[in-house]
């Protein structure tokens, strides 16, 4: 081999190993048997899930840690299962590179009737599928233009901070290739300086100057910015009231006297919320605007007092300054800004999620009492992940420690997708601390219903060694499709599983699932469990069953519920009217 070429399959590892990227998701299949044989050698370290959702999902949490991720599946069969949870990537921004291994060139050329496909001669039918929740797809068919082709396409999952879509044929990942252009790194181009900058860096100061009554607001899409680390400089500098949407906490380190954690509109503090009402100045970043993540559009703010950073626009009341870096505004803003101008204001009491210290261990276990219980179990670094339900309800009200990350349900709002998304960002953080003594740990929480959909991965988490604490939260059912509808129909029920046998069932040791497998019922009896160093210090995979009521809720869950019981009382008044 000439010392300036390279295999492709070693050339596409090569510039993924080169992003950061050091685990690889995915599952075998026929058409990208000859890629995987390139992914050990490569340094990549091969993590086979249990299918190809779950891929997906575990893919889509680790490039939510690392800031890029991929997968590969096989064609057709293997991608198509895929799909959501590429889907839900796409809708909550994670860049993911779904690498598809194809039926090789000359049988595609032919229109070979093959396997996986539908016996018709038309092989392009996946990949238009993917199109529509994909930022870029790119196909390999040519040695001379592969490189080129493998380089955009991972910079387009970097500029859109999205999934996009990789065709690998069968025949092509032992093809020679130029290898010129690993020399150079992949990167996300600066964004251009606007005319614009100077005037709208200009109307920014002036409002900030004039503000009596500032908000600060951090969302979600801040990361694909690349602003997070200036928004802490910034919320530091004006020492302004900060809070966070359900996709963004986390994104502001809830330690800082100022930062209040959690901002739920009309669904949350009533002081927080009269504050934003007669806010003057809302300083918006990364907003992401689905009904969900602001509390059914509560937590927008008016025109009137917003300043919004998002994509490549900056809205100033009515007005949009377009293709404006807000990276390059905000640097601009923490240079130009000058403290001695900003008004000096305490915002609205701080409230903390606590439990009454009357509170009898014989009480039994109920969503007001569960989550200020457990939230003293976080340390520095952790990641916490509450899965759709209530789990993602109860848990947006935790006080985080500083450089640790809340991920819950945003908008996808995939049923299932917060315990493969667990695998994930426990790999990444993992990797993250390799050369640190950190004894950060991946806690989730999550619904006995939402388990049944992927309890597959605890059997990889548990091959993996990795250390995870798992809260199953047992109501019975799928309490959050209850309150929404159909509060007593059977389709709401699941099957009845054993729980305390999970740990053994998917692969752990006897002596390890007996220590680490615990249940509670009442307030003393989880008090008790978390007072365990297994739990508090532990390693390993280790499973926390928790029983509540199949209709205890709380937040826009209890107006969900009310709602429903309202109208069923009416109802019952219609019909004896009618007797």
């Amino acid at each position: 081999m000439a010392q300036d070429t390279i295999k492709l399959g070693d050339y596409l590892f090569a510039r993924l190993r080169q992003l950061g990227v050091e685990s690889m998701f995915g599952v075998p299949g026929d058409y990208n048997l000859r890629l995987l044989d390139f992914v050990t050698p490569a340094g990549l370290h091969w993590v086979g899930n249990c299918n190809e959702l779950n891929a997906a999902y575990a893919a889509d949490g680790y490039g939510r840690i690392k800031g890029l991720a991929a997968l590969i599946t096989t064609y057709g069969v293997g991608e198509l299962s895929a799909l959501n949870g590429i889907a839900g990537a796409y809708a909550e921004n994670t860049p993911v590179v779904h690498i598809v291994g194809t039926p090789p060139r000359p049988l595609q050329d032919a229109r070979t009737f093959m396997h996986h496909t539908f016996s018709d001669g038309d092989y392009r039918r996946f990949a238009a599928m993917s199109i529509h929740i994909t930022a870029a797809q790119s196909r390999i068919v040519d040695s001379t233009t592969a490189p080129e082709k493998i380089d955009w396409i991972l910079q387009q999952a970097l500029i859109h901070n999205k999934p996009v879509y990789l065709e690998v044929p069968d025949d092509m990942p032992d093809v020679l290739v130029s290898a010129a252009n690993l020399k150079t790194k992949i990167t996300v181009p600066a964004p251009p300086c606007s005319a614009q900058e100077p005037q709208v860096l200009a109307q920014i100061l002036e409002r900030i100057y004039q503000a009596e009554r500032p908000f600060i607001l951090v969302d979600g899409e801040s990361t694909g910015l690349g602003i997070v680390n200036q928004l802490d400089a910034l919320i530091k500098a004006t020492g302004w009231p900060t809070w966070t949407s359900v996709y963004g906490k986390g994104l502001a380190d809830e330690q800082l006297p100022n930062v209040y954690g959690l901002y739920a509109g009309g669904f949350g503090d009533d002081a927080a919320k009269a504050y934003f009402e007669e806010a003057d100045l809302v300083l918006t970043f990364g907003p992401h605007y689905s009904d969900t993540n602001s509390y059914f559009y509560t937590t927008v703010p008016k025109p009137k007092v917003a300043i919004t950073f998002s994509g490549s626009n900056i809205q100033i009341k009515d007005e949009t300054f377009r293709d404006m870096s807000a990276r390059n505004i905000l640097s601009h803003i923490l240079e130009n800004l000058d403290s001695t101008k900003l008004v000096k204001l305490t915002g609205p009491p701080k409230t903390k999620l606590t439990i009454d210290t009357n509170t009898p261990d014989t009480d039994a276990l109920v969503q007001t009492n569960f989550y200020p219980l457990v939230n003293p179990l976080f340390k520095e670094g952790d990641i916490i992940l509450t899965e759709t339900g209530t789990a993602a309800h109860g848990g947006r009200n935790f006080t985080l420690p500083s450089k640790s990350r809340l991920f819950g349900a945003v908008t996808w709002l995939s049923i299932g997708f917060m315990l493969p998304a667990t695998l994930g960002t426990a790999l990444a953080q993992r990797e993250q601390n390799a050369n640190t003594i950190s004894k950060a740990q991946t806690i989730l929480f999550i619904g006995d219903g939402s388990l049944q959909m992927t309890a597959q991965e605890i059997s990889v988490m548990i091959r993996e060694k990795l250390n995870i604490v798992i809260f199953i939260i047992n109501n019975d059912g799928y309490t959050i499709e209850r309150v929404i509808h159909g509060r007593k129909q059977a389709y709401n029920d699941v099957p009845f599983w054993r729980h305390a046998h999970a740990l053994t069932y998917f692969g752990a040791g006897e002596e390890h699932a007996a220590a680490n497998t615990f249940q509670a019922r009442t307030v003393g009896e989880l008090k008790g469990v978390l007072a365990d160093e297994r739990i508090s210090n532990g390693s390993g995979v280790r499973l926390v069953e928790v029983f509540m009521d199949r209709e205890d809720v709380q937040g826009a869950l209890l107006y969900l519920l009310n709602k429903q019981l309202a109208q069923e009382k009416v109802e019952e008044e219609k019909e004896k009217g009618q007797k």
